[in-house]
């Protein structure tokens, strides 16, 4: 029953697609989320990292407050892992300009449990990489976070993902439609294992991509749901300007 209910909640949510910014709570196998649906070829979807005197925002009133008269941020959320002082650990990419490498190897943590990926932004699409496949085809990112693991590979979970796992903290990421028109933005209400997140996009949400980009810290900004997360600062942030 709780799998048809899951499935149920889903399908009502296909009609509204065609939107452009959607943000909306989501039920799927016991598990609360807050699910937020953009279309990269009609809305500005970036990443926020430093305001023009080169200091990172942080947060996302600061980013607000950045934005030229008439402007509004209608969804943020964070984008990936960061150092204590907020700069990115991954390759990261705004407005075509680099300011981290790309890493392909294994490392301790989260980000490290390979394969990892990239969120990719580009003029007309957003897509989800696997790292290695990023690092071969080289897409011309406007804007690029690189986050892991990867919960989503090709339609398949990422192969260290338990079902039986034990370890539950609140998640956010992204996947990305096959034709890189639909991003999915989801942020996890309660604790959720990397097994139950993953499933969400793979099941319901039918992404063949999708990327963790970090948990404990995660944040979401939501005007239209009169939400607006506080917390400690954070690093990337991805959003949309309208």
């Amino acid at each position: 029953m709780s799998k048809l209910l899951g499935l149920l909640a889903t399908l009502a949510l296909w009609p509204n697609f065609a939107a452009a910014v959607d943000c909306r709570a989501l039920s799927y196998l016991g598990n609360q989320y807050t699910l937020c649906t953009v279309s990269p070829a009609t809305e500005d979807l970036r990443l926020f990292l430093r305001d023009e005197d080169n200091q990172i925002f942080g947060h996302f009133a600061a980013i607000e407050r950045a934005l030229p008269a008439g402007k509004s941020l209608p969804f943020a959320m964070n984008a990936g892992m960061y150092h204590p002082d907020r700069r990115p650990v991954g390759y990261y990419i705004a407005n075509g300009k680099q300011e981290q490498s790309l890493f392909t190897k294994a490392s301790p943590g989260n980000f490290g449990l390979l394969p990892n990926g990239v969120f990719c932004i580009r003029d007309t699409r957003a897509d989800v990489f696997e790292t290695l496949v990023f690092k071969s085809k080289s897409p011309n990112c406007t804007f690029a976070s690189q986050s892991g693991p990867m919960l989503v590979i090709d339609g398949k979970l990422h192969p260290r993902f338990l079902a039986n796992s034990t370890s539950r903290f609140i998640r956010n990421g992204v996947g990305t439609s096959a034709n890189g028109q639909i991003a999915y933005f989801v942020k996890s209400e309660n604790a959720v294992t990397f097994h139950e997140f993953g499933t969400l996009f793979r099941d319901a949400l039918k992404t063949p991509q999708a990327l963790f980009f970090d948990g404990k810290v995660s944040r979401l900004h939501a005007p239209q749901l009169d939400r607006s997360d506080p917390g400690f600062w954070v690093g990337p942030i991805v959003g949309v300007i309208e």
